[in-house]
Parts: structure tokens; C-alpha cells; sequence
């Protein structure tokens, strides 16, 4: 396992562990990792766009440096004219399309899973990145908050997209309406998240859940996050018609013969990834 430098001042930090798992780190904990930001968003994107087309990568971690996962925007970067508003609203639109909204597009078309480790506040953009991802753990210090309302701005970031279909429509529609803030324990209790656990042993909780994902064939593993996501948006025959086209692909693979070889010697497998 290699370790990143806590002192880095890289805006996203890297760290590679056993079974093709690799860990992010957003590292602004002074800015509580503003996802908006253009430093942090560029390098995240870049990150994510590489560590998907390596072969090698299994499951990605995500979690926040510091007491925040993320803050979502910098408000001292908002206002009249800051951030992505531009005092000609024609080039606000051009921030968003050429800016933010190239993350979830992003997330969205990954093959890798993503485990998210939500180490503290995940507040308006940093709660739909974490929304943008497949398993959400969350420490029992972490809040969630689709906040936009509260700063007199909407959903920008495809976030009117994820929240319902994470949490259902009445659910999504009480956080981003209120902007109010939930704990992690009604967090649980909506489905925004899978587990929560004590502070301490989050990142170990984490490394669980993807070891646990690293363990099963890498190619099924991408097909089925694909087919996961497709499905959402999908009708039935097409989903059926790629889930077939699939399934043909798995059927192929090494890996699949020593699944079946494995449980009926009742041993361990060995997946190859061929």
C-alpha cells in the first residue's frame, strides 16, 4: 500500500492498496473540499477519467481531507459575479455545461465502482457528488444537506436527477425544498446511505466494502455497474436486450468458468480477470 503525504498540497490525494483499490482524498480541509472549486473539480475529473481506464483499478474510495467530505460550493467565491456566475448569463450556462455538470456525466459513464466514505458534512454539490456514486458509508458525524435554496441558487450540478432516484421523490423534494440539513442516522434511515458506523473506524469500513466488491470477476463487476446504471433510465427490453449482449461477454471469460468450478469444489476462487 502506498500512502499519500497528509501534507501534500495536491487538491486531490492518492493512495493504492491491495486488490487494485485506491483511495481519493479531496484535500482542501481548509476550504472543506468545495467541489466547485476549479483546481479540486479539474484534478478529481482527471483522476477519475484515468483510474477507470486502467485495467488494474477494481473499486475507487472516496472521502474528504480534514472535518468535511465537502462543502459543495465556495461561498466566497459566490455572489453577484464569482464562481461560475458570470455577469453575462450566456457564459454562466458555458461554466456549468464545460465545468461542474462534466462530473456527474463522468461518474455516470464509469465502469469502476465507487465506494464514498462521507467523513463529515456533505453539503449542497459535495452531497450530489456522493449521490453521483454507488455505495455511500457514512461516519456518524456526517450531515447531508441539498442546500441550493439557501443560497438563493438551484441545483446545478444534476442533483434534482440523483436525489430522487436515491431517496424517492417526497424525500428528495422535503431536503431540496427546506435546504435543511439530515444526520447520518436519518440518512440511513432514507437510504442515502448503506451503513453507518463510529467515526473512527469509517475508512476501515470502507476498505471492507470494496475488498468486498474487488473479490468478485473485474469484468462482471464493470458490466453490472453498467447495467445498473442503464437501468435507471432504461425500458425493459433495452435493458434486457444489453443485459443479454452481456451476459454473452461474461460467459466467455475465464473467470466465469472458475466461479462455477470453485463452488462446486467448494474452494476459494482464483479470478485471473481474463
Amino acid at each position: 500500500m502506498t500512502a499519500p503525504d497528509r501534507t501534500d498540497h495536491a487538491p486531490i490525494l492518492v493512495e493504492t492498496h491491495a486488490a487494485g483499490i485506491i483511495t481519493l482524498t479531496l484535500n482542501r480541509p481548509e476550504l472543506r473540499n468545495p467541489i466547485s472549486d476549479p483546481d479540486l473539480l479539474e484534478a478529481l475529473i482527471e483522476t477519475l477519467t484515468r483510474l477507470d481506464a486502467d485495467k488494474e483499478t477494481r473499486v475507487i474510495i472516496l472521502t474528504g481531507a480534514g472535518s468535511a467530505f465537502s462543502s459543495g460550493g465556495n461561498l466566497k467565491a459566490m455572489g453577484a459575479a464569482g464562481g461560475l456566475n458570470d455577469p453575462l448569463p450566456a457564459r454562466t450556462r458555458m461554466n456549468y455545461k464545460y465545468g461542474i455538470q462534466r462530473l456527474p456525466l463522468l461518474i455516470e459513464a464509469m465502469e469502476v465502482p465507487v465506494v464514498v466514505a462521507v467523513n463529515g458534512p456533505a453539503i449542497g454539490a459535495g452531497l450530489d457528488l456522493a449521490l453521483m456514486c454507488d455505495v455511500r458509508i457514512a461516519a456518524q458525524s456526517a450531515r447531508f444537506a441539498e442546500s441550493f435554496v439557501k443560497v438563493g441558487i438551484v441545483p446545478g450540478d444534476g442533483g434534482a436527477w440523483f436525489l430522487p432516484r436515491v431517496v424517492g421523490f417526497s424525500k428528495a423534494c422535503e431536503m431540496a425544498l427546506t435546504g435543511d440539513a439530515i444526520d447520518a442516522a436519518e440518512a440511513l434511515a432514507c437510504g442515502l446511505v448503506s451503513k453507518v458506523v463510529p467515526d473512527a473506524e469509517l475508512m476501515e469500513e470502507a476498505l471492507r466494502m470494496a475488498h468486498r466488491i474487488a473479490a468478485n470477476p473485474t469484468h462482471v463487476v464493470r458490466m453490472t455497474r453498467r447495467l445498473l446504471r442503464q437501468g435507471r433510465g432504461a425500458s425493459l427490453d433495452a435493458l434486457l436486450e444489453t443485459s443479454a449482449a452481456m451476459q454473452a461477454l461474461a460467459h466467455a471469460t475465464a473467470d466465469h468458468v472458475e466461479a462455477v468450478a470453485a463452488l462446486l469444489e467448494r474452494r476459494a476462487p482464483a479470478f485471473t480477470g481474463r
